[in-house]
């Protein structure tokens, strides 16, 4: 149990293997929660990995000894712990490591409403907690029962979009052995488009390959499958379900901006001048179309804590990253990679037009897609990478951003993996390319 190495600044993360992840270290969060998020009401779910059932087992026993009344939801995708704890207006808690590898795991608290709990708004106190552990004392006797939400959760969705507004499209998805296997075939059943399924069947081992779609390779499969056929369009889940990506008719990857971008203008056509949040990494396209748009664009940090945040704060009907998390504020302004395949399968439907045609309407920009660096300094590296720029624009909101007039990047220390994140931005590729050398150079032989 290593409490240092595994809370995050949004969520907790870290290996089985090694024993940072254990059982003590659930047992010792769940035990001081009650007393942290001041509430006696608690959702926990999990993902399929080997060790998941036996951490959300000790994180129940923390709460109850706390005198918790704790409701296990079971094997659920990471958005239907949001929408139990919108729904319910109970706290909640999810045991996942999301994209990471089985030997990985991790948990995603929020409190009710699925107000987000981050660094700054709990998980602080709670690491501080955990490290200066004494056991619960509680005058009140804690129980735990057993409750299916996806009936609910169903429900929810569609209450978003309407399955009416879904043609018979031709859809080939990926679960990845993921969790959105659980509910997939369901939200098919509702609707006219067709489903070709791969890889559905939850499996924590992930035999098939990582369930991280933010990796081109982890996408060949899908690629495949869409190129062998007459698709519209194909979507990719990561391990938990909450982020979806997506593969045009030609088989091509679309980058998280241009959903972005694709979301944005449904968005602001059902809400005429909203706010729309993008973080910081997304494409410049972005805060343009939405502006042309009459909307208001607003920039904001990496993860999905801050993400949610700035959308209570401001209003905002919609959030996107890169990263493929897309946030609604009808979901509780909480990230769901199911809600954002609906709305682009009701986006294409309702435009008449291929994928890859709709895409170009707001693509502008060339871009490097995110590349991830293993250095052994990771705060030397950075400020290498500034100095090297004297003269262009700077701004740390999130890591370091910069812009150089012709290309802007953003380089960024990662939040679960002990990585170094590029990604670039520039008129054409060959820009891109140039940069992307220029800033390897500077970064210096990986680890």
């Amino acid at each position: 149990m290593n409490p240092d190495e595994v809370f995050k600044a949004y969520d907790i993360r870290g290996r089985t293997d090694t024993g940072d992840i254990d059982s003590e270290l659930y047992y010792r969060i769940g035990a001081v929660l009650v007393r942290t998020l001041d509430t006696d009401r608690f959702a926990v779910g999990r993902d399929c990995r080997a060790s998941s059932e036996e951490l959300a087992l000790s994180l129940s026993d923390g709460l109850i000894e706390a005198g918790a009344q704790v409701v296990d939801l079971g094997e659920i995708p990471t958005d239907v712990l949001y929408y139990y704890s919108g729904a319910h207006s109970m706290a909640g808690a999810v045991v996942t490591a999301s994209h990471n590898p089985a030997e990985y795991n991790g948990l995603k608290i929020c409190r009710a409403g699925a107000v987000p709990v981050g660094e700054d708004s709990g998980l602080a106190e709670i690491k501080e907690s955990v490290k200066d552990f004494s056991a619960p004392v509680s005058e009140k006797e804690g129980s735990v029962i057993g409750f299916d939400p996806l009936p609910g959760y169903l429900e929810h969705i569609f209450g978003v979009v309407e399955p009416d507004s879904i043609g018979p499209l031709r859809v080939a998805v990926d679960g990845g052995n993921g969790m959105a296997g659980v509910v997939l075939e369901q939200v098919f059943d509702r609707l006219a488009a067709n489903l070709t399924g791969l890889y559905l069947e939850p499996d924590g081992t992930f035999p098939n390959h990582p369930a991280d779609p933010l990796q081109e390779e982890n996408l060949a499969d899908l690629i495949a499958e869409i190129r062998s056929g007459d698709y519209d369009i194909g979507v990719a889940f990561d391990g938990d379900a909450d982020r979806a990506f997506f593969i045009d008719d030609r088989g091509k990857s679309v980058p998280g901006s241009t959903i972005t971008s694709l979301v944005a203008r449904y968005m602001l056509a059902k809400t005429p001048g909203a706010s729309i949040v993008h973080n910081l990494i997304t494409s410049r396209s972005v805060p343009e179309i939405v502006t042309e748009l009459g909307g208001t664009p607003i920039r904001t940090r990496v993860g999905h804590s801050f993400i949610k945040k700035v959308m209570a704060d401001t209003g905002a009907v919609f959030g996107g990253e890169h990263s493929g998390h897309y946030y609604f504020a009808d979901n509780y302004r909480a990230d769901s990679g199911m809600l954002a395949m609906l709305v682009m399968l009701s986006v294409l439907t309702a435009s008449g037009q291929k994928m890859s045609e709709l895409r170009s309407e707001v693509e502008r920009y060339s871009a490097s897609g995110e590349i991830n660096f293993r250095v052994e300094d990771q705060i030397a590296a950075v400020d290498r990478i500034e100095k090297a720029f004297p003269d262009a624009s700077i701004d740390r909101l999130d890591g370091l951003s910069v812009d150089a007039g012709d290309f802007w990047f953003n380089v960024r220390a990662s939040n679960t993996e002990p990585l170094l994140r590029l990604n670039v931005e520039a008129g054409d590729d060959g820009e891109v390319d140039s940069a992307v050398s220029r800033i390897r150079a500077i970064i210096g032989p990986e680890s």
